[in-house]
């Protein structure tokens, strides 16, 4: 039996936007009944940080702007030549049920297999080797994906009534091909889950959608700064 999923492939996007739409992709979710992975990447240098974070705090620990808050957690993450992606899981998906820990793991062994179809090694790390405080790209927390020993892939959830949000960056290994990587993804999904790949049909009314959250939340001065 396949497994349908939605694509979404929004190229480069203004950062408040950018979390803008995964946010009205999580609200969607359980209207939508499917799960979406959505590629993207930034119209410029920016900086994303964990909803928990504190802005003082994290104004310090990079030179990137602007700052935006993510409805989910984790530390900073700088978004000058990553490759970025969302994933998001609806209420009564098999995926939606599985414990954080777990749920990280599916993600990352997707991410690792998938670039090895593309010709790169890489693994989940077995332990840990602690991030710098607050940052993401420094250092490496269990089931983070590294290739060799340096980090090149970690991710954040959010799990609400409304479904499951993953946002994960990718720093690409040298001579990697972005659109040959996503295709090996949807491959790779296909393969071992029996995913079913479609455009996602809503996308004009999401970015709608989008765009009313953007001005209200994530483009706000008082909620980038709200710790």
């Amino acid at each position: 039996m396949s497994d349908p999923w939605f694509r979404l492939r929004s190229g480069p996007t203004d950062p408040a936007l950018n979390m803008a739409i995964d946010q009205a992709l999580l609200e969607s979710a359980p209207t939508r009944g499917l799960p979406v992975l959505r590629s993207y990447s930034w119209d410029r240098p920016a900086a994303s940080f964990g909803y928990f974070q504190r802005l003082d705090e994290v104004s310090l620990l990079t030179p990137l702007r602007p700052l935006v808050r993510r409805s989910t957690g984790g530390g900073v993450v700088p978004h000058d030549a990553d490759w970025t992606y969302s994933v998001v899981i609806p209420p009564g998906h098999p995926w939606y049920d599985l414990p954080a820990t777990d749920s990280y793991v599916r993600m990352h062994r997707w991410l690792n297999d998938a670039f090895g179809r593309i010709g790169f090694s890489t693994r989940l790390a077995p332990c840990c080797d602690p991030s710098g405080p607050g940052q993401c790209f420094v250092g490496a927390e269990k089931s983070d994906l590294l290739l060799g020993d340096r980090k090149i892939a970690g991710a954040a959830q959010r799990r609400n009534r409304l479904g499951l949000l993953i946002q994960g960056s990718i720093h690409p290994p040298a001579g990697a091909d972005r659109p040959a990587f996503e295709s090996a993804m949807e491959q790779v999904a296909t393969l071992h889950h029996a995913a079913a790949w479609t455009d996602l049909p809503d996308a004009s009314s999401l970015l709608e959608e989008a765009r009313r959250i953007a001005a209200d939340v994530y483009a706000s001065e008082a909620h980038t700064a709200r710790r």
